[in-house]
């Protein structure tokens, strides 16, 4: 269904949600610190609650349809972001980041996230508007990142997952000191600039974040195919990551379930991909070319429900399992005063 929500609406949430980045980027570089579990979950209350309020705003000034489509989409897509999570523990552990400087660093990475996103989010777009049949392609990487979510092991995946061919090609061709001089990207060190591992923790964090926008993305055209809501339900998502870093810690290794609600969620998007493919065929090869009637549609509102009960159920049996297993032992690196890393 195309989507019409007002052109002022669509102008101010990204001029106000702009200003919010900013003004996040400002606190957090003109008071670097250690966020303490309080202040961590009144942040993510706060990003929460805004969220929200934007889906009450977006059923006012349009209907429930774009309502329910930015909701399950920010929720879908806050639940595929926990997965980034973990990914940046296993990087602030790799390069030894202080964590006082943490928040710098996972508010640079959200932003160049943000913008490698929203170039994927055009581009995506723009394919599903000239070419139907790429709803097959979506729906079949969905099926089998399920699947892979669901059966890969651990073996292997610090290494690959804090150091991208990127990253190694930057150490390669690039003089990069042994330590951290703050949050700065650059120093001087007998007359010469040099760059600092804080450079490659930025990029570390923002491009490992567009592989898992591989998924992510093709999942949320799943519920909508309107760039709009699909750009506002990521920033609303990566807004609120920073702070849900600090406020879960050690619980995440804890989660032993959640990875199974995501790749339910995953596969149930993904045969909804599938579905709505059919449904709209215009592949000459199935069907002759005409869209296949038995193919069901699945409405919004069913995504929405598929989408919070597979979270809750998965959080809920890790919790318990994890309550049984005994006390947490947070695996977010502490600060230490020897900062420096491997580069």
């Amino acid at each position: 269904m195309e989507l019409a929500l007002p052109l002022p609406f669509e102008i101010g949430s990204l001029v106000i949600l702009t200003l919010i980045l900013v003004g996040d980027l400002l606190y957090v570089f003109k008071r670097p610190h250690i966020p303490s579990m309080k202040e961590a979950g009144l942040w993510v209350a706060f990003y929460v609650s805004l969220a929200l309020v934007f889906t009450v705003l977006m059923l006012l000034l349009a209907d429930g349809e774009h309502a329910g489509q930015f909701l399950a989409g920010w929720l879908t897509e806050y639940s595929l972001s926990i997965d980034n999570l973990f990914v940046f523990v296993l990087i602030m552990g790799r390069f030894s980041v202080p964590r006082k400087y943490q928040q710098e660093v996972l508010m640079v990475g959200i932003i160049i996230a943000l913008v490698l996103r929203g170039i994927f989010i055009l581009l995506g777009a723009s394919l599903i508007e000239n070419f139907s049949w790429i709803f097959y392609i979506f729906g079949a990487f969905l099926l089998f990142t399920a699947i892979h979510q669901a059966v890969a092991g651990e073996e292997g995946e610090d290494e690959e997952s804090s150091e991208n061919g990127l990253v190694r090609y930057l150490r390669r061709h690039l003089r990069i000191t042994n330590s951290f001089e703050g949050s700065k990207i650059r120093t001087i060190i007998d007359g010469r600039k040099v760059f600092t591992p804080m450079l490659i923790v930025f990029i570390a964090i923002g491009t490992t974040d567009l592989i898992f926008a591989l998924d992510s993305i093709p999942a949320i055209f799943g519920i909508t195919t309107s760039p709009f809501i699909v750009f506002t339900a990521n920033v609303f998502a990566l807004m609120g990551l920073r702070q849900l870093y600090f406020l879960l810690g050690g619980l995440l290794e804890r989660l032993d379930y959640l990875k199974y609600g995501i790749a339910f969620i995953l596969a149930f998007i993904g045969v909804k991909l599938v579905f709505h493919a059919l449904h709209t065929n215009e592949v000459p090869f199935i069907n002759g070319g005409n869209g296949v009637e038995w193919a069901p549609e699945i409405n919004t509102w069913t995504s929405l429900g598929v989408i919070i009960v597979s979270m809750a159920i998965a959080t809920i049996a890790s919790l318990i399992k994890a309550r049984r297993e005994g006390p947490l032992t947070s695996s977010v690196p502490a600060e230490e005063p020897n900062t420096g890393s491997d580069s």
